[in-house]
């Protein structure tokens, strides 16, 4: 008598597993709370905060110096440049700045500076020769800092190759994406440039929509749907090129209200892959737009035009150019 509850229970877990296993997420989970929250910020980066992590693991530092613009990280190195030569500095003048034999002191303002110059010349390895230790233990500081001189350059001098190494996929995507007429349907649309000159070759795009749902028992939880496109793919990527998933009856945007993806904070969510020529390496870009980032009734205006000498202009400026239409 309990055999057949037991196999319909089996049966039944077996498809609750099934569809757990067919559900789409991208990393990010279905419980994420029932706030309203981007997933992906601007800058490609995931609106994540890891808490109570170890110091280290929150530091990253090798990351975080490749990864920062140019200028922080070069005010990094120029800030721990002045402060190690400062530092130097103050422990050879407790060692007594009259053990740094000079050649004139009087183009020095104070021993202070004497011993500061004194610092950079021997962390730099430079060595003038125009000051030097005169005493045991200020060698000995000398030697030391030399040593640590060859090394923190030696890190500098990697860290810069790393950057300049490094391959980054500089992609523009346009302010807004906009609700546009298509062919005889509505379609969503986003486009992108290429912001440098460099050759981006087999361009693939993945667009998936994440928006908050309400369960049966009146929990909410997150969905992901992805969103087939015109055309995910390009060999070649000279100019601009304007992503278009069209509005039709398998389209889980079909029927959509500004109202409705405004209360089921619904979120676009771009990932782009391309083989970079320069590098021969694969990079990839992030990218994310949330409902109140769409223009409905908007379509894009062309951003190029055909110059004097045959060669098209494309202009960067007109990336975010929209004319209001009248949606089907």
């Amino acid at each position: 008598m309990n055999t057949l509850p037991k196999q319909n229970l089996q049966g039944r877990n077996s498809q609750l597993v099934e569809q757990e296993e067919q559900r789409r997420d991208l990393g990010f989970g279905t419980k994420l709370g029932d706030t309203y929250s981007r997933l992906i910020n601007k800058d490609g980066s995931f609106n994540i905060f890891r808490k109570n992590g170890t110091f280290w693991d929150q530091l990253n530092l090798y990351n975080r110096l490749i990864t920062i613009k140019w200028f922080p990280f070069l005010g990094l190195v120029l800030v721990f440049y002045l402060i190690a030569n400062g530092f130097f500095a103050v422990v050879y003048m407790l060692a007594g700045a009259e053990n740094l034999q000079s050649t004139s002191d009087q183009s020095f303002y104070g021993p202070f500076w004497k011993a500061f110059f004194f610092s950079s010349q021997t962390l730099t390895t430079v060595g003038y020769g125009h000051i030097a230790p005169t005493s045991f233990l200020t060698s000995i500081i000398a030697a030391f800092e030399s040593m640590m001189g060859l090394l923190s350059f030696a890190l500098v001098t990697g860290l810069l190759y790393g950057r300049f190494s490094r391959p980054s996929a500089h992609i523009r995507f346009s302010q807004r994406s906009v609700f546009a007429p298509y062919l005889d349907v509505n379609a969503w649309m986003f486009r992108i440039i290429n912001a440098r000159s460099h050759q981006l070759i087999d361009v693939v795009v993945e667009v998936t929509m994440s928006r908050m749902e309400t369960k049966a028992d009146g929990t909410k939880h997150r969905n992901y749907y992805s969103l087939s496109l015109e055309r995910k793919k390009v060999t070649f990527f000279p100019t601009n090129w304007t992503l278009v998933h069209a509005i039709t009856n398998k389209s889980p945007l079909h029927g959509c209200t500004p109202e409705d993806l405004a209360e089921s904070d619904t979120e676009f969510l771009i990932l782009l892959q391309a083989m970079d020529d320069t590098f021969s390496q694969v990079v990839h870009r992030r990218y994310s737009y949330r409902y109140d980032e769409v223009l409905w009734g908007h379509k894009f205006r062309p951003m190029f035009d055909s110059g004097q000498s045959g060669i098209v202009n494309l202009d960067l400026e007109k990336l975010d150019d929209t004319e209001e239409v009248e949606l089907n």
